[in-house]
């Protein structure tokens, strides 16, 4: 998603020229893509795969048929364990936070490299696990994570304190410190790039890790592991332990000898990690949580532009992206012209097959989540709102929905007010500026949002009104490794990208000497 700066609206929307969503069937779904062999199924712990202690596996399912991929070794708390430790011995004794920051950058630009080398092959396993595009992971998800890891490693030779001026005869000056053994805990949205927002800054500042991807995609998250340790990350620096929250989720957060926990996933799970860090050690943590963004679509912005804006921001990623604009607000004096241009193009917009170049729109990740966005689809219309298209499965096989689109919605329905994770958008209209910004700080949440308008006065008045940590102005989705992400309220807090994601896994250490005899202080 942050190569979307260089790959605007119209690159999605293209493909819908070629095909009608409501001629599609699976049955022309078929793709003649060959799925590479899967290479890595075990536990990645201190350079080594290995199976879990208790012999367990659990399944991972490709969404576009519902069937078996591989069974992967699950991780559970002797596991975590054992993986902490090894970070530990990493952390303690080994090279990694000793050596010259010069040297991490190295061998992470070797990573990068390598990440490269293998891009087709990566990109296969995204999209069968996640139901992704395969050709957009292969464009944009995956260089962008190389470029990620290299943004990072530029970093790791930058790291420095700064000289204090005392009150007194003393000397004083600042350390930053890697913080130490960190647990990352990722979603399965996106996974790659959610892998190396953590990974990268963590090892660029010296700690050491261990990794636990999502249940439904921990397939690439193992690859990359195995990608690290070709390119010369020392044994223990990185371990990754797929497993589920409740066993190997629930023990990262809760262990006394990791020294803090990032998390990106729904805001439920990120209490229960606050209140596991809380009651043992201490450990700081790091939040992204969920998200009910709106998007503000002002009189004097550009009809057909502002739909396909708005259409982009809740269809891509399957509405799988904790910044979809699931709430969209338009000025009355351009609602209906509006509406009218939105539905044609939701309409036309292509779901199918991830390895087919003209679909647009791929499956839900995996049964429960597709059941859950049908769920709140039922749930829109039982409260009253006005289903103007979609509403439905596409196909007999797999986990595919056709984009959805509300009407005539009230603040209090839980469409409004609930995070969905799919592709199903609010669609209400407001009279006033005033108007606009009450309704989108009306949410528990604040993760991003976005503004259409011509006026300068306008955007910059609304920006700076809304409680968001990201607010994006006549565009969406753009993202870079320079530029800091994150929350305010029950969105989270912590960032990602940018220096700010470097500097949470710093500590910041204050030295004070006496000055004797010195002619000035």
């Amino acid at each position: 998603i942050r190569c979307l700066k260089t790959l605007p609206c119209d690159y999605l929307l293209s493909a819908s020229v070629h095909t009608n969503m409501a001629a599609l069937s699976n049955g022309n779904q078929a793709s003649s893509f060959k799925i590479p062999p899967i290479k890595f199924t075990k536990l990645f712990i201190n350079g080594q795969f290995v199976d879990s202690l208790s012999g367990k596996e659990f399944e991972t399912i490709d969404p576009r048929t519902g069937e078996l991929i591989t069974k992967i070794a699950e991780g559970r708390k002797e596991d975590v364990d054992v993986a902490v430790k090894a970070a530990r011995v990493a952390f303690d004794h080994g090279p990694w936070p000793r050596m010259p920051g010069v040297e991490r950058a190295r061998i992470m630009m070797k990573w990068a490299d390598l990440i490269l080398q293998n891009i087709d092959e990566l990109a296969a396993l995204e999209a069968i696990d996640s139901g992704k595009l395969y050709h957009f992971c292969k464009v944009a998800d995956i260089p962008a994570a190389a470029a990620t890891v290299r943004y990072y490693a530029g970093a790791a030779d930058k790291i420095h304190g700064e000289v204090l001026k005392a009150s007194g005869e003393f000397h004083a000056y600042t350390l930053l410190e890697p913080i130490g053994v960190v647990g990352h805990i990722i979603p399965w949205n996106f996974p790659t790039t959610m892998f190396f927002a953590k990974v990268s800054p963590s090892l660029a500042a010296g700690c050491t890790m261990i990794l636990k991807p999502a249940e439904q995609t921990p397939l690439t998250a193992l690859y990359y592991a195995h990608l690290a340790k070709l390119a010369g990350v020392p044994d223990g620096v990185l371990n990754v332990v797929p497993g589920f929250g409740p066993t190997a989720g629930a023990a990262i957060s809760s262990h006394m000898d990791i020294d803090m926990v990032s998390f990106t996933g729904s805001t439920e799970v990120g209490r229960e990690i606050m209140r596991a860090a809380a009651s043992s050690n201490l450990k700081p943590v790091s939040l992204e949580l969920g998200g009910k963004s709106p998007v503000i679509i002002f009189d004097d912005a550009d009809v057909n532009k502002a739909a396909e804006l708005a259409l982009l921001g809740i269809v891509f990623n399957k509405g799988e992206i904790c910044v979809a604009g699931s709430r969209v607000l338009v000025q009355e004096g351009i609602y209906d012209e509006f509406e009218k241009k939105l539905v044609e193009k939701a309409k036309a917009w292509v779901v199918g097959d991830p390895f087919d170049p003209k679909v647009q729109q791929g499956p839900q990740v995996d049964k429960k989540q597709f059941e859950k966005i049908l769920s709140y689809i039922e749930i829109g219309k039982k409260e009253g709102a006005t289903l103007l298209t979609g509403g439905k499965r596409v196909g007999n096989k797999g986990y595919y929905i056709e984009p959805t689109i509300f009407s005539n919605v009230k603040e209090d329905m839980r469409i409004v007010q609930e995070e969905i994770f799919g592709p199903v958008m609010a669609l209400r209209k407001f009279k006033t500026i005033e108007d606009a910004i009450k309704i989108a700080n009306s949410t528990k949440y604040g993760l991003a949002s976005g503004i259409v308008t011509k006026s300068l006065d306008t955007a910059n008045t609304v920006s700076r009104s809304i409680r968001a940590g990201i607010v994006w102005i006549n565009c969406y989705f753009i993202f870079g490794n320079d530029i800091p992400y994150g929350g305010y309220k029950m969105s989270g807090f912590g960032r990602d990208f940018g220096l700010e994601a470097l500097h949470k896994y710093l500590q910041v250490k204050s030295v004070v000497t006496p000055i004797y005899n010195s002619p000035w202080l």
